[in-house]
């Protein structure tokens, strides 16, 4: 079985809250969608407000299935579950992360963003195709 892990995007006023991972870090240095891995029998939404409250320290309202995203590389492979959630809370307590910030889809660089967030930033900018697979239901 694949592992899954899922990513939120979360907007407002027309921006997207990336997070800047700490060095040391798989990925680290680089942005990324909130989100993390899932534990053993959780549902993707729930697993991501787990995450979102451990990584940030805020509550989060998981809503839409946007897409999902095969990676495969050199230390792991997964299937990126991605979804638009909200935020219920905005003080943010970081544990992964340097740095959270409000960026316009059409400013981000996807060369900054871990591998597996690219095709997302692709998406949501309108500069690229589908990221991968979006599906007419919703994974959880």
């Amino acid at each position: 079985m694949k592992t899954k892990v899922v990513a939120a995007v979360i907007e407002k006023d027309g921006k997207v809250l990336v997070a800047l991972r700490k060095p040391g870090l798989t990925a680290g240095r680089l942005w990324e969608f909130p989100g993390g891995k899932l534990e053993a029998g959780e549902t993707p939404k729930r697993g991501l407000e787990r995450e979102l409250e451990e990584e940030l320290g805020v509550r989060a309202r998981v809503g839409d299935f946007l897409c999902s995203v095969p990676f495969s590389g050199a230390l792991m492979a997964f299937e990126l579950l991605v979804f638009r959630t909200e935020l219920l809370s905005d003080s943010f307590r970081l544990t992964d992360h340097d740095e959270v910030r409000w960026q316009a889809p059409g400013d981000m660089d996807e060369a900054l963003f871990s591998e597996p967030d690219r095709p997302v930033v692709l998406m949501l900018a309108g500069r690229g195709g589908r990221p991968g697979k979006r599906k007419a239901g919703r994974p959880g």
